[in-house]
């Protein structure tokens, strides 16, 4: 029996690390890339430690709890909405990049399925939220940011090493502002209030602006956390 587990924990390290350097080997985007990272990374005893520490806080467990989904999410609707509100921005944010909405699910049958279903169909609202781009370096000031959320999980460190190991074979010369990103996201992360769990199709109509007061996500902790001087 342990000669069968010390085998199975080897072959799953080599996996990871195979779909590792598929995906730093890969263009950024390789979003079928991402999702084979995610299903070597996302095992249960990992997964188990993400809900408890979600659990931790009060909105969050409620979430799991409930588990309730985005639903049908109308582009073209939420488009409509004033200009300032978290539906425009959403909607205009989607139709720019071409971006499809995120299939419409019904509820998950445990919080592991719905943690997964949850982050993945608010990803750009979270974008938008937090002010990360979807440039490289506003993914890896986003993957900051859900480490500090949520919790230091396998595939959010591989996804961000990965990133980081690209810089550094690929993009050297932009180190210094993929750095800042990353800092930048963790420390805006950690001061934000909890995001996960979040029931936005129920604040669309809200101002952004005002949707960040409350969120202690404001322009000021979105700049930079270089010394005066220092900037690239």
């Amino acid at each position: 029996m342990k000669f069968r587990q010390n085998i199975q924990k080897q072959w799953q390290a080599w996996l990871l690390g195979y779909r590792f350097i598929q995906l730093v080997q890969a263009p950024y985007g390789d979003f079928a890339g991402i999702g084979k990272l995610a299903a070597v990374t996302s095992d249960r005893r990992n997964l188990q430690q993400i809900v408890e520490f979600l659990s931790q806080e009060p909105s969050c467990k409620q979430a799991l709890e409930k588990r309730s989904l985005l639903g049908k999410v109308d582009l073209a609707q939420l488009h409509q909405l004033p200009p300032e509100s978290l539906g425009h921005r959403y909607a205009d944010h989607m139709l720019r990049n071409g971006f499809t909405p995120p299939p419409t699910r019904n509820q998950a049958d445990n919080p592991y399925t719905f943690m997964g279903q949850h982050l993945g169909e608010t990803h750009d609202i979270w974008h938008i939220v937090t002010g990360c781009d979807t440039d490289v370096s506003g993914e890896i000031k986003l993957q900051a940011f859900y480490i500090a959320q949520i919790y230091p999980s396998k595939f959010w460190m591989a996804l961000l090493a990965k990133n980081l190991l690209k810089t550094a074979l690929e993009d050297p010369e932009h180190s210094h502002e993929h750095l800042e990103a990353l800092v930048q996201g963790w420390a805006l992360g950690k001061q934000a209030k909890p995001l996960f769990g979040i029931e936005w199709n129920q604040l669309w109509e809200t101002p952004l602006s005002t949707l960040q007061s409350q969120l202690r996500i404001t322009s000021q902790s979105q700049g930079s956390l270089l010394p005066s001087g220092c900037e690239a």
